[in-house]
């Protein structure tokens, strides 16, 4: 019974130690919608923000440090869905 609450406990641990992959794929797709809606024209300070928050993840997936990759990756794309929601309200 212990051993098996030791693996349950191991590999609930395991969950957070993997590279934010989806994570980041969400964040690049929501960034290159936003610019082709026009987020550079008329969300450019949202859009920056965006693509600086998807460097950071870049970096700190390069260094596995990926917990915070993943909350960066996140927040990139809330900043990229909040570019395209002012480009919408632009037109």
């Amino acid at each position: 019974m212990v051993s098996l609450l030791f693996v349950l406990l191991f590999a609930l641990s395991g969950c957070g130690t993997s590279p934010p992959m989806q994570e980041m794929s969400d964040a690049r797709q929501a960034i290159a919608v936003a610019r082709e809606a026009g987020a550079a024209e008329f969300a450019p300070d949202e859009l920056l923000e965006a693509e600086t928050y998807l460097r950071s993840a870049q970096h700190k997936l390069s260094e596995r440090a990926y917990a915070q990759a993943r909350n960066d990756a996140v927040k990139a794309k809330e900043s990229a869905q909040l570019a395209l929601q002012n480009v919408e309200k632009s037109d």
